[in-house]
């Protein structure tokens, strides 16, 4: 007999935050290893506690109740007549422990409702209704616990499904089997025995979620023991999907795979990972039919990843977290809220970006300003009312958009221009500063570190395209990830380029540039300032690389390649006429008006680099929004942001101090 009132979960609210730690780096020594430890914070996490312990713990508990509850019914109850006096006694003492916990939960407006479920289920169960009729009353307070009291029941990321096996092989299948049947050989004498989760009746009435809850706490009274302490939460997870889905067959999964692609109101009853890890067959098939049900849920939870990145619908992924959001936010739990809204932007709107971009760029400037402000709003613990009208705001917004990218608009010249408008926006700053390096080493006639400077980009665009195999075939990188690299990167980039724009500065005033070639150019650069050039090619083309190669996958899913390669070909045209004419021209300047515009350009691109580190890191959610009314210019680092304008500001002031630093010196009398 399993007896599930004596565990003890003890687990507060956890939402995990990715952080930044690129001041570390900034303190390294050189830049090489500068580089190395920006790009290990990039998946660095940290867990900020939310909510009041014993509401979570006492949420988490009732609702495990009740899953179980909803599983096991049909073994005390068949036919409206009791089999199994011990198990409907404890059916009955379940029912009446998630009442009185329901009671007892801090007051809130949707309480009476869950009271009144919570006794329709009492009754229910001790009439000896169907199986069907008290899961759903069972499912339906759940559901509706997890709506007033919101508490995380899902994964942060996908879970890897072939790792879950993996996991599985070692620490499961020596009890439940090989292939889920419960008849693996440490399993043959124990009492009760292991779970076979090919039981597809069984299955059908359980959640994934349920299954992680078993796999981290253990059933008590049971040979089940407790994996928190041995598993991660992320193999947890994994597990769970995996043995979620042994009850199902390959063509299940086939045929799910297409009612998923094809049918919209499905990704909509389904939306993100949370509504996945708490979708029951049983439950599912009372609005779709039972076939459909198990090939949906056969296809979803062998393959979790579909649900993120947008994958689940794109804009009506934006909607649901963005209600889910507000939601949030009216149950008082704002941390939450936060992260929601801006997953509503990272995970479902970004992927479209490029495609608005080329067909409405007013339309999509109006969005970004307009999840920011709601980001802010959040964050500033605005009134409800305040948040709820920016939802509104952002519906509309999202009604525009769906009229843009609707079919009938999806023409070859629109992503042709979105091609070609991407390569070249995000390709021009980092030509610029390879640019700069090469002509200032042909200039000073040190030929023998041309090859650092290229190796610099080349690689970079190596790493570029690893970096898309990884993401496709090997993780997850999730729209905060994306951000996260793209703001370290660039506001390294600013800091690195800030210093040398004042420093070319200073060699270009009353003639130091003679002096520094003859007396230290070639010590320094032997010394290693060709490795720094290295590390400040690679780091300015990768990030530039890392967007475009990403901004090109969301493209292509949407189809038309011919459009999208002939935008790739000429945007390289363009970019190769650009490099070839600025060569050219600073071959022709004197060595030092070519150290004077040179630092005033690269100084110039220092401060746009801080407005879009900056941007990115607060996309990220790493910095608050600070949304304020402005113009919103992305070629030049502008946003309306107070925090944005601020880095730039303080990027502006310190090329200015160094330039009239610079020049004071020579001023200063022999």
């Amino acid at each position: 007999m399993l007896k599930l009132l004596s565990y003890n979960v003890g687990i507060a609210n956890h939402s995990q935050l990715q952080y930044l730690c690129f001041m570390t780096a900034f303190s390294q020594p050189n830049a090489l290893r500068a580089l190395l430890v920006a790009a290990l914070c990039l998946f660095m996490n940290t867990a900020i506690a939310a909510d009041d312990p014993n509401t979570v713990q006492t949420v988490r508990q009732t609702w495990k109740l009740l899953d179980y509850l909803a599983v096991d019914y049909g073994g005390a109850v068949e036919n409206g007549r009791v089999i199994n006096e011990a198990e409907f006694a404890e059916m009955n003492e379940f029912a009446e422990t998630a009442r009185a916990r329901v009671v007892g939960l801090p007051a809130k407006a949707e309480q009476a409702a869950l009271i009144k479920i919570s006794e329709d289920l009492k009754v229910a169960i001790a009439a000896h209704q169907p199986i069907a009729d008290v899961a759903r009353l069972a499912h339906a307070l759940a559901d509706g616990l997890l709506a007033a009291y919101p508490v995380p029941m899902a994964p942060t990321t996908a879970p890897n499904v072939a790792r879950g096996a993996a996991v599985y092989a070692e620490n499961c299948a020596s009890c439940h089997g090989v292939t889920g049947m419960g008849d693996g050989p440490a399993g043959k004498d124990l009492d009760p025995p292991p779970i076979a989760f090919t039981d597809h009746a069984r299955a059908a009435a359980r959640s994934v979620h349920s299954l992680y809850e078993v796999v981290s706490q253990g059933v008590a009274d049971t040979p089940m023991v407790s994996f928190q302490d041995i598993l991660s939460e992320e193999d947890r997870w994994a597990v769970a999907f995996r043995a979620g889905g042994y009850a199902y067959t390959d063509a299940q999964r086939a045929a799910g795979e297409k009612l998923w692609k094809d049918d919209a109101s499905l990704r909509a009853r389904i939306p993100n990972l949370e509504a996945l890890t708490r979708a029951t067959e049983v439950a599912l098939a009372v609005d779709i039919g039972a076939d459909k049900a198990a090939a949906v849920l056969a296809y979803l939870r062998a393959h979790p990843d579909v649900m993120t990145a947008g994958a689940g619908g794109g804009l009506s992924f934006t909607r649901s977290q963005l209600t889910e959001s507000l939601k949030a936010y009216r149950a008082g739990d704002a941390a939450r809220a936060g992260n929601l809204a801006l997953s509503a932007y990272l995970d479902g709107f970004e992927p479209v970006e490029a495609v608005l971009r080329a067909r409405d760029a007013a339309l999509l400037a109006q969005m970004e300003t307009a999840m920011a402000e709601l980001r802010t709003r959040i964050g500033a613990r605005a009134d409800a009312a305040q948040v709820a009208a920016q939802v509104d705001v952002l519906r509309g917004l999202l009604d525009k958009v769906d009229a843009a990218l609707a079919p009938g608009a999806d023409d070859g010249t629109a992503t042709f221009l979105g091609a070609f408008t991407i390569l070249l926006r995000e390709g021009v700053e980092a030509l610029l500063v390879i640019v700069a390096m090469l002509s200032f080493l042909a200039k000073v006639e040190r030929r023998d570190v041309l090859p650092y400077v290229h190796a610099g980009w080349t690689l970079a665009l190596a790493a570029g395209v690893a970096t898309w195999a990884v993401a496709a075939y090997a993780i997850d990188i999730k729209g905060a990830q994306r951000e996260l690299t793209e703001g370290v990167s660039s506001v390294f980039a600013a800091v690195v380029l800030l210093a040398v724009g004042v420093w070319m500065h200073g060699k270009s005033v009353a003639g130091r540039w003679q002096a520094y070639i003859k007396e230290k150019l070639s010590s320094a650069l032997t010394k290693g300032s060709a490795w720094f050039l290295f590390a400040l090619a690679f780091i300015t083309v990768y990030r530039e690389v890392f967007e475009t190669i990403l901004f090109y996958i969301a493209l292509w899913t949407r189809g038309d390649g011919a459009a999208i390669v002939g935008g790739l070909a000429a945007g390289i045209a363009v970019l190769a006429v650009i490099a070839f004419v600025l060569l050219r021209t600073s071959k022709r300047l004197p060595i030092g008006q070519f150290f004077a515009w040179s630092s005033l350009l690269i100084a110039a691109l220092s401060v746009v680099l801080a407005g879009k580190g900056v941007a990115a890191l607060q996309e990220a959610g790493v910095l608050p929004a600070m949304a304020i009314d402005g113009p919103r210019l992305e070629a030049f680092g502008v946003y309306p942001s107070a925090l944005t304008l601020a880095a730039q500001a303080v990027a502006l002031a310190v090329a200015v101090f160094g330039f009239w630093w610079n020049t004071r010196e020579t001023q200063a009398p022999a």
